[in-house]
């Protein structure tokens, strides 16, 4: 058994992503693996950017169109390069530290960090609980599958990783509205940066089966430049 390394990637974003929980001295599970883990950059030129749409959508909140970029360009000094993201603007901007030397696709932790700030906000809750919610979750409880989509008129295939890090949580009486949220990333190594689509969804508690979300959020890969 191994302990879950730390991760110089998380760390640059916020330390408490790479903060050992209780009982983590196990084997790193695939879906670390796949998020954390892989040089999802590799497929990606020396000077280049990446463009992602976001979308959210729902009854709690008003809809909102954006966009996100992903920019790679040669380190400044020595070798390595310099990854930067610019992600949402204006009042719904959201900022975290320029990465240097970064493999991972850092836009998962900008995905990742602003939603567990994002429930802050609308519950009251803290972040650092969510946070480990979601770890947790993607440790010991997610779902890993072969998946298919279209992307540039062509069919990718890839993973599907699905987790619902409230759904067993002993608290989730303190922020109900919130309690079924699910997790889905769409990865694969055959679309630049390795990451296809995000993408968390809410439905009401007593909402029927085709009734629109109580809060959707979407994140998709448009495309890359030189």
């Amino acid at each position: 058994m191994h302990a879950r390394p730390f991760n110089l990637l998380l760390a640059l974003v916020a330390v408490a992503w790479a903060t050992q929980y209780a009982g983590a001295d196990q084997p790193i599970s695939l879906a670390e693996t796949e998020l954390f883990l892989r040089n999802h950059l590799a497929n990606v030129g020396d000077s280049a950017t990446l463009s992602y749409s976001y979308a959210k959508v729902g009854s709690l909140e008003g809809s909102r169109e954006d966009d996100v970029r992903v920019t790679v360009a040669p380190a400044a000094s020595g070798s390595g390069r310099q990854v930067s993201v610019d992600y949402l603007s204006g009042a719904q901007r959201f900022e975290l530290p320029a990465l240097g030397a970064a493999s991972g696709n850092p836009v998962i932790l900008f995905f990742l960090e602003r939603d567990v700030r994002e429930m802050q906000r609308l519950t009251g809750g803290q972040a650092s609980y969510f946070r480990k919610r979601v770890r947790m979750a993607l440790a010991d409880a997610a779902e890993v599958r072969s998946t298919t989509f279209q992307f540039e008129g062509r069919s990718v295939a890839g993973e599907q990783i699905t987790i619902q890090p409230y759904h067993d949580d002993p608290l989730r009486t303190r922020f109900p509205r919130f309690a079924n949220k699910v997790y889905t990333f769409t990865l694969s190594d055959q679309v630049p940066g390795g990451v296809y689509r995000m993408q968390t969804v809410v439905q009401a508690a007593d909402a029927a089966a085709d009734a629109p979300p109580l809060i959707a959020q979407t994140l998709t890969l448009k495309g890359t430049t030189p």
